[in-house]
């Protein structure tokens, strides 16, 4: 079967090999027979091994999904009640993370903080400090509207320090930079299989500690659907997801897993550097400049300020691009005037040569001038 290749450096869902996309053909099965659930316990297990986690300690529960549905099942199903979470708000997914918080009405603090920089640990420390109530952390590890890396692993001791739980939300890390979950102090760590296990959208997990999880089940009940404590019974006793899964995306991920694996950790993380190092210079070759400084970043998402040239058009630079395979993406709010540039998916450097190729010729035939003009 010939498949045609896209290069999507949106932030996911990540170009996929075509392993992958063919282990979704199987037989049908019903999802509550035993080879089934046989088969997602190997998955669990494996997805808790990513992050070097101690499977006596850690376990991992899925979800069927996207990647907001378990900072939403984390937010909602791990406060206790008369308890308040502090939310590092450094980026468009921490803000998800304080409307999640909005929704539910939950006790919350919203520690807004700049966009455009790693959060400052003095402001976090002060605020548990001042708030001795606060039980739970939440802190995004990539922001992925600009490419911005937080300190998690400094996050987790200031939150441990003060005896509250810390969450962080690994969906555009997990898989691609190394984590070490007992090492970072991270207690619950979230991602989607689309990202960095390059695998198909629809399927989510949660990976964080037993005991926590087994504690929540006091905890208010505030969603029926989306709370940890319910699936992760289900899984103990039945092996099984407790509503229907997305059957075919379990056997793609599964797929994607076994790629994870014979690929290696230091290697894939070594590519996505390799293919980042390559958008950074391609970008510098054409005088764009970017949002974040080289050293804040996560190496992973490449805000790009868009030039000031009048002929300048994200929409028809971008449609012109798409037409030839390659996909990029707007910003995000807080990064007004930005598009970016993911080094996501089962892609290396020398598809970004490609793409820079492709890329110079939208900007010429929008009569974009190069390098690119800045008035600011």
């Amino acid at each position: 079967m010939e498949i045609k290749r896209n290069i999507l450096l949106n932030p996911g869902p990540a170009t996929t090999t075509d392993t992958v996309k063919l282990a979704q053909l199987v037989p049908d099965i019903c999802p509550r027979e035993r080879e089934f659930a046989g088969l997602m316990a190997g998955l669990r297990e494996d997805l808790v091994r990513v992050v070097h986690g101690n499977p006596a300690q850690y376990t991992a529960v899925l979800f069927c999904g996207s990647g907001t549905l378990c900072m939403d099942v984390c937010l909602n199903s791990l406060l206790p009640e008369g308890k308040k979470a502090l939310i590092v708000h450094n980026g468009a997914y921490s803000a998800r993370a304080v409307e999640i918080c909005r929704s539910y009405g939950l006790p919350h603090i919203d520690l807004a903080l700049p966009y455009d920089r790693p959060a400052d640990l003095a402001a976090v420390e002060e605020a548990l400090r001042a708030n001795s109530d606060v039980a739970l952390v939440y802190a995004t590890h990539n922001e992925t509207g600009t490419g911005l890396l937080n300190p998690v692993r400094e996050l987790g001791a200031l939150a441990h320090a003060c005896g509250a739980v810390f969450v962080t939300d690994t969906t555009s890390t997990y898989a691609m930079r190394p984590i070490h979950i007992e090492e970072d102090n991270i207690d619950f760590c979230m991602a989607s299989a689309q990202k960095g296990l390059m695998a198909m959208t629809g399927l989510s997990f949660v990976i964080g500690r037993r005991d926590l999880i087994e504690a929540s089940k006091d905890y208010p009940r505030r969603s029926y659907y989306a709370n940890l404590f319910r699936q992760y019974d289900c899984f103990e006793r039945t092996g099984e997801i407790e509503f229907t899964p997305p059957v075919q995306t379990v056997y793609a991920a599964i797929q994607a897993m076994k790629e994870y694996w014979a690929e290696g950790e230091q290697a894939k993380w070594a590519r996505h550097s390799q293919v980042m190092e390559a958008i950074h210079a391609g970008l510098e070759a054409l005088g764009f400049r970017e949002a974040i400084r080289g050293e804040w970043q996560a190496g992973l998402v490449a805000a790009v300020r868009c030039p000031d040239d009048p002929n300048w058009s994200f929409e028809r630079v971008h449609d012109y691009c798409y037409a030839r395979g390659f996909t990029i993406y707007p910003g995000k709010a807080g990064t007004a005037g930005t598009f970016r540039l993911c080094a996501l998916g089962a892609i290396g450097a020398g598809d970004i040569e490609d793409f820079f190729a492709v890329f110079r010729q939208a900007l010429d035939a929008c009569g974009v001038a190069l390098p690119v003009r800045y008035d600011r």
